[in-house]
């Protein structure tokens, strides 16, 4: 049934339309889109080299150029309805919308990170990215908690730091409260915590030891891990997901083949008896 509505779909619309919504969805229109993608970041990159570049300036125009021909055919093919009901085409609408719109301007800064923000679709162009994403975006709800609990313990460690070490080390480390969070997190991420911050600090203050040990348990061990874990949780649920998807496909089509055999055999038997 599903499959004849579909049928009917496809039968009405429009050939134009049919045939565009054929090339968009071809098996070498999206690696080709990949490909113009993979080289704007090479014209991006040599253009850090040779910067005002007129045949670099004409390449990037061009790329914009295929960009928006390639989103005017993803509308036309798809329908306005469908191509903006993925909120990644929604993305990649406002990225070349604003690079057409922005070659005209003044803003030369603006434009030059829209061209970086073109790098981004890449994501949506590749599966594999696409499902990160996809896995992290719907992990914040239950990183919410973790995050909240972060800087709760990054707040008690930066007051208990300002308020010994104030004086220990320059006002850069622990001066005042926004100063020890920024050394903190120097601390988690091990950024040359030794030998810059702990031990002037704990030649000092011996029981410092104490506090930086605690810190790097709590915070880097602890809590990256549990945001690590959370995000690993929803990877593996977006796989269980799609296999249970497949599983009851899978089911329903073997329940339709009983059914067919089952009709199969009744009118056999039907047949034989007459």
């Amino acid at each position: 049934m599903k499959e004849t509505e579909e049928n009917k779909v496809t039968s009405n619309q429009n050939p134009l339309r049919k045939k565009v919504k054929q090339l968009v969805e071809h098996r070498l229109f999206q690696p080709f889109i990949i490909g113009i993608i993979l080289f704007n970041g090479l014209v991006i990159v040599t253009e850090s080299y040779l910067v005002g570049n007129d045949i670099l300036l004409v390449l990037d125009v061009m790329i914009v150029w295929i960009f928006a021909i390639e989103m005017i055919l993803k509308i036309v093919g798809l329908g306005f309805r469908g191509y903006f009901s993925d909120r990644w085409n929604i993305f990649d609408f406002s990225i070349v919308l604003a690079s057409l719109l922005f070659y005209a301007t003044p803003f030369v800064s603006v434009l030059r990170l829209i061209r970086v923000l073109r790098l981004i679709r890449m994501i949506p162009a590749i599966p594999a990215l696409r499902k990160i994403i996809d896995s992290l975006m719907k992990s914040v709800p239950a990183l919410t908690g973790i995050l909240g609990l972060t800087f709760l313990i990054f707040s008690i460690y930066a007051i208990i730091g300002t308020t010994f070490f104030r004086d220990v080390l320059p006002y850069e480390f622990f001066g005042s409260f926004h100063t020890s969070l920024f050394t903190l997190m120097q601390v988690v991420t091990f950024e040359s915590w030794a030998s810059q911050v702990a031990r002037p600090i704990i030649h000092e203050v011996p029981w410092a030891w104490a506090y930086f040990i605690s810190f790097i348990v709590i915070g880097a061990l602890v809590i990256l891990n549990l945001v690590v874990a959370v995000i690993l949780d929803y990877l593996g649920h977006e796989d269980e997901t799609l296999q249970k998807e497949q599983m009851e496909r899978l089911y329903k089509d073997n329940q339709d083949l009983k059914k067919d055999i089952q009709e199969i055999k009744q009118l056999l038997l039907d047949k034989n008896q007459k």
